[in-house]
């Protein structure tokens, strides 16, 4: 009951959400995203740092917000690596086509890409973010060897498709449904993950990849 309460009082007002959000954006570009915490831009905000936490959740929450995405990939594929490692390629695949192609999600992540092009500040973010949040996150659930650089082959195939379909809008991926999109990545996903998204071998002979 008192959390409940508690929860209902630190909504406060638009304008200090606003707040947080100026600072984060403007703490995330200057500093780079390691280096933001909660805590500070809730100092700096002159709120708790429950209440960043209320509005936001996690870092990855702050950031997607600071930058008006209204999903932040980062968070949609750590959610999506929780689940089988066999089918994680099209899972992921399926979850990022649906994220770009939602208008309300799409239209800023298409923004997004093309300020990163052309402001450096932004672009140093991104990769930063992209870094930690979802090339250490995929490199630690999958593991085996290399996992940080299979991790990262993944993510610029990934990457790859994102800019021929929805920045350049080249044919034929542009319209390619996105079923037939899947079914023509998946593969090359799961050689770019290497063992960890194949399946063991008949009779129970050994994985290639961690036990989960």
């Amino acid at each position: 009951m008192m959390n409940s309460r508690s929860r209902g009082r630190r909504a406060g007002k638009p304008e200090t959400r606003a707040q947080i959000l100026d600072v984060a954006r403007r703490r995330f570009l200057e500093d780079g995203y390691q280096a933001v915490t909660l805590r500070a831009v809730a100092a700096e905000a002159g709120v708790d740092v429950a209440l960043v936490s209320y509005y936001f959740g996690s870092k990855k929450g702050l950031f997607g917000a600071a930058l008006a995405l209204a999903v932040n990939p980062a968070e949609t594929l750590a959610r999506t690596a929780e689940g089988d490692p066999v089918t994680f390629p099209q899972r992921a695949l399926r979850d990022l086509l649906a994220l770009w192609e939602d208008p309300n999600s799409g239209a800023p992540l298409r923004a997004l890409v093309a300020g990163a092009a052309q402001d450096p500040a932004v672009t140093g973010l991104v990769k930063e973010m992209l870094e930690r949040e979802l090339i250490d996150k995929i490199a630690g659930r999958i593991g085996g060897a290399d996992a940080r650089r299979r991790a990262g082959v993944f993510c610029a195939h990934i990457a790859g498709l994102v800019v021929t379909r929805y920045i350049l809008r080249l044919e034929p991926f542009a319209s390619m449904p996105s079923d037939e999109l899947i079914r023509t990545y998946t593969p090359s996903l799961r050689l770019a993950l290497g063992e960890t998204s194949r399946r063991p071998a008949p009779g129970g002979g050994p994985r290639s990849g961690p036990t989960r």
